[in-house]
């Protein structure tokens, strides 16, 4: 279950209950299961507090939004100073390749959210894109957060 990731290694408090492990989530503030995308999302949250600054007070953890009146839960928003979305992150299982159809999710989730970033990952491979009114472009590195 807990696999190394193509990220920095982080502390977590884990616990074991019912002969099953669970993670403590530092955004929402309780014990989650431990599945493989759940280590995705914590790490990805470590990385991006760590390593980017970004803060967590502005992070929210399977936000709900409808679409087309269905109900759907993104992996993690991160909201601008102002309240704006800025960055939508979709967290995949380490076994799940990131293909047309999880782009297509992102988007999808992205049409009510509109955040101008989006990242893709499955803690070994990211996909990061920045929208504009012209379509979106694939970037190199992580936007400040400012």
């Amino acid at each position: 279950m807990i696999q190394n990731l193509n990220l920095p290694t982080y502390e977590h408090q884990i616990i074991r209950k019912n002969d099953k492990l669970w993670i403590f989530d530092v955004i929402r503030k309780k014990y989650v299961l431990l599945t493989p995308e759940e280590w995705v999302r914590q790490q990805i949250i470590c990385w991006l507090v760590e390593e980017y600054d970004y803060p967590k007070s502005l992070m929210q953890i399977e936000k709900e939004h409808y679409y087309h009146h269905k109900a759907k839960r993104t992996d993690i928003v991160i909201y601008d100073r102002v309240g704006n979305p800025f960055m939508l992150v979709e967290c995949k299982s380490m076994n799940v390749t990131l293909s047309q159809a999880v782009c297509e999710q992102a988007f999808l989730y992205n049409q009510t959210l509109q955040a101008p970033y989006i990242l893709l990952t499955n803690g070994l491979c990211f996909v990061l894109m920045r929208f504009s009114e012209s379509g979106f472009v694939f970037l190199e590195k992580i936007p400040e957060f400012a």
